[in-house]
């Protein structure tokens, strides 16, 4: 059973992240996906998500999620807040009785230092450069995008700019992991502390709030 990485946030809150060796089979058994993914390493994926789903809250209920207007899955009446990510053979969930919450899973590979200039504000960047971990910062960058994405599907209304809605201020280093302090700006403001780990070639954000 591979469960590569799970923590209880609070007593409302906790995730798992799952390395996917299995086949769809081992999935099907415990849960179900109602639209049809037709390519099978996504379908994989998304099936291993929802069975994370059903590891943290095994009462979770399917067959009542909705997918609103910015296709973010949810439940009627916010039941349960959740969010899923997945990428390569690794999926991650998120799920929170009481507040939002999102999550990225992300790889880290050199292609992110290509792309940063389109996600991350001038402050952003030096930001980066004042926190370097490497000649090339890629787990830097990698980390700046997850946490962006975690934040957006905290949000769950699309139609926001990464650089404009989603400013990351502050970098706080612990031994595998850390936080980030960032603020939402949008229709609102919020302060958020996004949480992150790495674990060799994956890095993994969440928030809630």
């Amino acid at each position: 059973m591979p469960l590569y990485f799970q923590h209880a946030i609070n007593e409302s809150s906790r995730l798992a992240v799952w390395h996917i060796t299995e086949s769809e089979d081992f999935f099907t058994n415990e849960v179900s996906l109602k639209n049809t993914i037709t390519h099978p390493h996504k379908r994989l994926q998304h099936l291993a998500g929802r069975y994370l789903l059903k590891h943290l809250q095994p009462d979770f209920p399917f067959h009542s999620i909705l997918i609103g207007s910015s296709k973010k899955p949810m439940l009627p009446e916010n039941q349960f807040h959740f969010s899923i990510s997945h990428c390569g053979d690794y999926a991650a969930a998120i799920i929170s009785n009481e507040k939002l919450v999102g999550i990225d899973v992300e790889m880290i590979t050199p292609k992110i230092e290509k792309i940063k200039e389109k996600f991350l504000n001038l402050d952003e960047l030096e930001l980066l450069q004042k926190n370097q971990l490497s000649e090339s910062n890629i787990e830097l960058i990698t980390l700046l995008w997850s946490a962006k994405e975690a934040m957006f599907k905290w949000y769950g209304k699309g139609s926001i700019s990464f650089k404009r809605n989603l400013p990351i201020k502050q970098i706080h280093f612990d031994e595998d992991g850390g936080t980030l302090e960032a603020q939402f700006s949008k229709e609102f403001v919020q302060d958020l502390n996004i949480e992150y780990r790495f674990f060799d070639s994956l890095c993994l954000a969440w928030v809630e709030g």
